[in-house]
């Protein structure tokens, strides 16, 4: 296998294209940039497809401070390995694998050590602090990567590695004795979970933001049971809710929805501010809480269990220099589903 990859070496290009964020709230620049190199902990990927998440969106608006400088965006990375560190085990060269948006841990702190990696006081982020996937190439750490699902094509298996992720975890956060669910915003996470949900035996409630009713009829051919504006009350008391869309104002709204003892997640990286309510919405033993990143076990439960599911993950294809139109489709709340780059020509 050295002798594979030393060939594989060899034949690789020493410059890329990459959509590079050069300054928040300005557009990606396509940019000829050197091909990385792995780290003795990292493999080289030759990228196939990156999703494109609400979060890359955060990013390039401002929203989220402090961005790597000279950042390639893209965290739901799904390549080919083409090199791997000294120190790599347990992948080839050859391998499809997903990237997500966790990049690297430290393994050593306190919440390393009790499982919760996702909360590490030294974590690195795709697309974030360190470069991601819109692009040619990008390198990854091997323990923060996951083997891909072989039913799912490339552009289809993107959209797994944070909408479908951090939409699980949400998920598992809102509780185990859960009928009725309610999912606020109908994006790419929800429109994930919603299958995973209705497999699962739930009955799903879609809100949508007003008079948009082509994502409610998309959320009803899915399987959710009632789907309208998220204005209005739903028809049955929710026992428990996940707030995909960064409206803190939806807060309140999903606690006066739902029954004595629910949980409220709140499912994104950023949220606008949460007004002030009247505690008689949280009292009776409900709970707000937030989900930040994803742990391997979560990454693990929700790769295997999505083609049981048969989880259909709907896309919208851009090539890879499209990057400023998918995140402007995105921007206006223009997308059934998720967008995707694509690195053919």
């Amino acid at each position: 296998m050295g002798d594979i990859a030393a060939a594989q070496n060899m034949e690789l290009q020493t410059h890329m294209c990459a959509m590079v964020l050069e300054a928040p709230k300005k557009p990606l620049r396509a940019m000829d940039v050197p091909v990385p190199r792995p780290c003795p902990d990292e493999m080289l990927i030759r990228v196939r497809a990156c999703g494109v998440c609400r979060t890359d969106l955060h990013i390039v608006d401002g929203e989220l401070p402090e961005p790597k400088p000279l950042l390639i965006p893209g965290h739901e990375v799904v390549g080919t390995v083409v090199q791997k560190g000294e120190h790599v085990e347990g992948f080839s060269v050859g391998d499809r694998i997903g990237v997500p948006w966790l990049g690297a841990t430290c393994g050593r702190c306190t919440y390393c050590q009790r499982g919760q990696e996702n909360l590490c006081d030294d974590a690195h982020f795709t697309g974030y602090t360190r470069d991601g996937g819109y692009a040619e190439y990008t390198v990854a750490n091997q323990r923060c990567c996951f083997r891909l699902p072989e039913a799912y094509s490339d552009a289809e298996a993107a959209p797994l590695l944070c909408a479908g992720l951090i939409g699980y975890r949400s998920y598992r956060l809102a509780g185990d004795n859960i009928r009725r669910l309610g999912i606020y915003g109908f994006g790419a996470a929800a429109h994930i979970i919603t299958q995973v949900a209705v497999y699962l035996g739930k009955l799903v409630y879609a809100f949508t933001r007003p008079g948009d009713t082509q994502a409610q009829e998309f959320a009803r051919q899915l399987g959710a049971s009632w789907a309208g504006d998220s204005t209005e009350p739903p028809p049955e008391k929710l026992d428990g809710a996940i707030i995909f869309a960064p409206v803190g104002s939806l807060v309140p709204a999903a606690l006066k929805a739902t029954v004595k003892g629910a949980t409220v997640v709140c499912g994104g990286i950023y949220m606008s501010d949460i007004p002030s309510f009247a505690y008689r919405l949280l009292w009776e033993e409900r709970v707000v809480r937030s989900v930040a990143n994803l742990t391997r076990r979560d990454g693990e439960e929700f790769l295997a269990i999505a083609p049981q599911v048969r989880v259909r993950t709907t896309v919208r294809v851009f090539k890879l220099r499209e990057a400023n139109e998918a995140l402007d489709f995105l921007r206006r709340g223009e997308l059934q589903g998720a967008a995707v780059l694509t690195m053919s020509a």
